[in-house]
């Protein structure tokens, strides 16, 4: 169960930083940046693109294939000792 919970607010928490981060790029869309601010505004958007491709990433990338495999050597571990 706890598992469970964990795995809900990794969906939720991922979903929300993917949805924040269309919002703040459709916001650019219509908002005319400051000259004196751009810099930092740019590095800003880095970050947060940055961490966006970190959600996706572990959720399709090697992280979940890798956290796929221990779920299923945890599985045979506990068979195994049940036999």
């Amino acid at each position: 169960m706890k598992n469970k919970i964990k795995e809900t607010y990794m969906y939720v928490l991922g979903g929300l930083i993917i949805v924040l981060t269309f919002i703040i790029l459709g916001i650019l869309i219509f908002v005319e940046i400051p000259s004196s601010n751009s810099d930092v505004f740019y590095m800003a958007i880095g970050q947060i693109l940055t961490g966006t491709l970190a959600v996706i990433f572990y959720f399709y990338g090697s992280s979940k294939s890798s956290q796929d495999k221990t779920k299923i050597l945890s599985n045979k571990q506990i068979n195994n000792k049940e036999n």
